[in-house]
């Protein structure tokens, strides 16, 4: 992205995020249109991804989800732009966590937490929700981009709070810094390995699946206990966290234990409301049978 083209969009979505949620939810049905109707973006992967994921349902049943997805990706995509300018207490009150005693509790005994989420409801709203109601850091790891200039943009929307943004090469670097206080360590478990980095496959979703293993190498090594950020959408523009502990000693699993535990989580909750997963992204772009081609 060139400089002036960028700076164009900065200053819109600046403009944009300064807007009532009232405005902002109509340009979002606007964009919905757009998306679904006449653009259709994306609209062949997501047909895939469901159909795949849920073969026994009927055509209008997966053509439902995948209108409510559509609806509930153009609402996020204001709602990250508003993340520009929404006040705390806006936030507060748009993103609350049901059960914010399960981190404290943690944080009292001197433990730092392991937090894994998914892209699954607002994910962008949730650590800086989490690092505006915590007194203890909040590490956010993160997958770089390739514009910079747009990754640092998004990187001081999610920081406005607090949150500290880290790179992923950088994870165990950070960790080992704060290493003497309390701290919350955030991990989107459902990002897209690339061929290279494909380890291990789980069953999710109805179909063998690349899956980091990021998570579960971390919290051996540190032996911090792994809980999961759910996120349910209560209604437009709100959303209600519920913290849940999955593995309280990982130095006492198997291995592949916690990917395996992390990734079930986060398939029973897109079972329950399939729209607010992102059905959009390429999440199976390979098989075990064509990575092993690949290889041989």
């Amino acid at each position: 992205m060139n400089l002036v083209f960028f700076k164009i969009i900065s200053v819109l979505f600046y403009f944009i995020s300064l807007l009532p949620f009232w405005i902002l939810y109509l340009f979002s049905d606007i964009l919905y249109f757009l998306l679904f109707h006449i653009v259709k973006y994306r609209r062949k992967v997501v047909e895939l991804n469901l159909k795949n994921s849920f073969p026994e349902k009927s055509v209008a049943e997966r053509l439902d989800i995948e209108k409510r997805f559509y609806k509930h990706l153009s609402d996020l995509i204001f709602e990250s732009i508003k993340t520009i300018s929404i006040s705390p207490e806006s936030l507060k009150k748009r993103f609350v966590f049901s059960n914010l005693n399960e981190l404290t509790t943690y944080f009292e005994q001197g433990k730092s937490v392991i937090a894994v989420s998914g892209h699954y409801g607002n994910w962008e709203w949730g650590p800086l929700a989490a690092a505006y109601e915590l007194k203890e850091k909040v590490l956010v790891v993160y997958k770089p981009l390739s514009d910079k200039r747009f990754e640092n943009l998004i990187n001081k929307m999610r920081s406005r709070f607090g949150a500290i943004l880290v790179p992923m090469k950088h994870t165990l670097r950070k960790i080992i810094e704060y290493n003497a206080q309390a701290h919350v360590l955030v991990l989107v478990g459902d990002q897209t390995p690339t061929r290279e980095e494909s380890q291990y496959f789980v069953n999710f979703l109805n179909q063998p699946t690349a899956i980091f293993l990021g998570v579960e190498k971390i919290a051996v090594r540190t032996n911090k206990p792994v809980i999961y950020f759910s996120i349910n959408k209560t209604k437009r523009g709100y959303y209600e966290c519920l913290i849940k502990p999955l593995v309280e000693f990982p130095n006492q699993t198997k291995e592949f234990e916690i990917t395996n535990i992390h990734a079930q989580e986060l398939e029973n909750i897109i079972r329950k409301n399939p729209e607010y997963w992102l059905w959009s992204h390429k999440r199976w772009k390979f098989s075990p049978d064509n990575l092993k081609a690949h290889h041989d």
